[in-house]
C-alpha cells in the first residue's frame, strides 16, 4: 500500500492545512513539482508523500529558491542537482552577510543620537560597500 493510500486528503484540505490557495497547488502540479494521484472520480488525493513534497517546496521557497531550482532539487534523476544546490548555498551565504550588515546598522541606529541617521559617520560606514558601486 502506498503512503498516499493511507491518508488521502483533498486539494482543499491540503491547501487549508498549508494556508495556501488551491490554485497554488494546482500550479505546482502544472509545472511538475507535484503529481497527486486521482481517485475514481478524477479528484486529486494527496497522501503523505505529496504533503512532504509541499513542505519541501514551501521551505525552499521561503529560503529563496525558484520553482525551477526546486524542480531540480526534487528530481532524483537530475544531473544538475549539486550545481543548483551549490548556487543556492552561495546565494544564502551572500544574503546572510547582507542581513548581518543590516542588523549591525539597525543596532547602531537604535542607540545613535544623530538626528539624521544618514549623517552619522559610523552608521554611514555600514553602506560604504554599496556607495562604492556609485
Amino acid at each position: 500500500m502506498k503512503s498516499s493510500d493511507l491518508h488521502p486528503w483533498s486539494v482543499g484540505e491540503v491547501a487549508a492545512r498549508f494556508d495556501l490557495p488551491t490554485n497554488v497547488l494546482r500550479h505546482w502540479e502544472t509545472v511538475g513539482l507535484l503529481r497527486p494521484p486521482r481517485d475514481a472520480a478524477g479528484r486529486r488525493r494527496y497522501g503523505e508523500d505529496e504533503v512532504v513534497r509541499i513542505a519541501v517546496i514551501q521551505r525552499s521557497k521561503a529560503a529563496g529558491m525558484s520553482l525551477d531550482q526546486i524542480a531540480v532539487l526534487l528530481d532524483d534523476g537530475s544531473a544538475g542537482r549539486h550545481q543548483v544546490l551549490q548556487q543556492h548555498l552561495d546565494d544564502l551565504d551572500r544574503r546572510m552577510e547582507e542581513m548581518r550588515r543590516s542588523r549591525e546598522m539597525t543596532e547602531h541606529a537604535m542607540g545613535c543620537r544623530a538626528h539624521d541617521i544618514a549623517t552619522c559617520p559610523r552608521f554611514r560606514a555600514g553602506v560604504d560597500d554599496v556607495l562604492a558601486r556609485f
